[in-house]
């Protein structure tokens, strides 16, 4: 298969890379990381107002651009080359495509048109103190009160849950097990009862919260479609999303690369560049391999993900396994290459490091997708 972007796909990679450089420097990373929000909201704002990215996939007639997945994958590649401390991949890949995929025509309407414009930040609070991504992991109850929903429990590592204006909240019925019984509501942030707690946490370039469900009651038009029977559609919520970090995790990958490369030509050792030893020629020729192989997985899943094409679990998990597998790689090559200063303040591996394990664990590890993918081709 011969994958190359179309003229404007390139573009949209040009311009979004002109506009990181600008707003996401390693300098400006660490000034915005340590900031109370995590972001910077004129950054933010301007992605939304003026660049649109929020708006890529969501459909023109709710206020979008009616793009496709590979644009995102495009989008979100170059992204995850900035470390782009913002809410964008939780509003437009976990909140957004919830809505998207599992959302009523009112619901559509009410919040896609401020989710395109950036005026609305979502996320999707599903893992839960056990960090499990299957349906076995979601535990929190939601139990019918009237015409209303009462939702119990404790969803952990929500990303952005610490800003999000609206939760979609993965919660079960009671007695139920499984994949059956799993519902799915919206929460907005101001909802008595929610109590978000931000998380300490190892990258501080993607903040995470705990939210705490004590009886939050949402009525019965909150429950994105069937409240007893919303897995497949979060399943399919859940692969759109590993879809959107494996691009992610491809440019951060590529970045670490493109860092490494450059230090090895201008570090002098015994005389001459650190690059003409034969072991760091072996470290990059290994690190681009890598880069190279996950980014056809994660192009192949973008692809997949905009043809709706049933491939897409496989494709997914696919992905994720191999771009987390490469981002960690690549960052622990470019520390070893750096040396002592590679995990100083002052240089960038070490921030790229951080991303990686992040986002490894982030929807499940490359061993939990490479046994998903075992077992769905057994399946099959």
């Amino acid at each position: 298969m011969n994958f190359a972007f179309n003229e404007e796909q390139e573009e949209l990679r040009s311009m979004a890379r002109a506009f990181l450089r600008d707003h996401s420097s390693g300098e400006q990373v660490r000034q915005v990381m340590e900031s109370e929000l995590g972001y910077d909201p004129d950054v933010w704002k301007r992605i939304g107002t003026e660049l649109g990215w929020p708006a890529v996939v969501v459909p023109e007639e709710y206020g979008g651009l009616g793009l496709t997945w590979i644009e995102l994958v495009a989008l979100l590649e170059t992204t995850g080359e900035a470390l782009l401390c913002s809410p964008f991949f939780s509003t437009v890949c976990l909140g957004g495509t919830a809505l998207l995929v599992a959302g009523t025509e009112e619901q559509k309407r009410e919040h896609l048109p401020a989710l395109a414009e950036g005026r609305l930040r979502a996320t999707l609070a599903f893992s839960e103190p056990a960090g499990r991504w299957d349906a076995a992991g979601v535990q929190a109850l939601a139990m019918r009160d009237g015409d209303d929903f009462v939702l119990t429990g404790c969803k952990r590592y929500v990303p952005d849950g610490h800003c999000a204006d609206l939760f979609v909240v993965a919660a079960r019925s009671e007695g139920s097990a499984g994949e059956e019984g799993i519902g799915l509501f919206l929460v907005h942030s101001d909802t008595a009862g929610l109590e978000v707690t931000p998380l300490a946490t190892m990258d501080q370039t993607r903040r995470q919260a705990q939210l705490g469900l004590c009886e939050v009651r949402v009525p019965a038009g909150a429950a994105l479609g069937d409240p007893d029977s919303a897995w497949p559609a979060l399943r399919k919520v859940l692969d759109l999303a590993a879809i959107g970090i494996a691009a992610e995790q491809v440019g951060g990958a590529q970045r670490c690369l493109d860092l490494s490369v450059a230090y090895a030509k201008e570090r002098v050792q015994f005389g001459r560049p650190i690059g003409s030893f034969q072991a760091i020629k072996h470290k990059c020729a290994d690190m681009m391999v890598a880069v190279e192989s996950a980014r056809s997985a994660a192009y192949y899943a973008g692809c997949i993900a905009a043809a709706e094409d049933a491939a897409l679990p496989v494709a997914a998990s696919l992905a994720k396994a191999s771009c987390s597998d490469a981002f960690f790689q690549c960052a622990a090559e470019a520390i070893q290459i750096f040396g002592g200063v590679g995990f100083t303040w002052e240089y960038d591996p070490h921030l790229y490091f951080k991303r990686a394990r992040s986002t490894e664990a982030l929807l499940g590890d490359a061993v939990w997708h490479r046994e998903r993918v075992a077992q769905l081709v057994f399946d099959s």
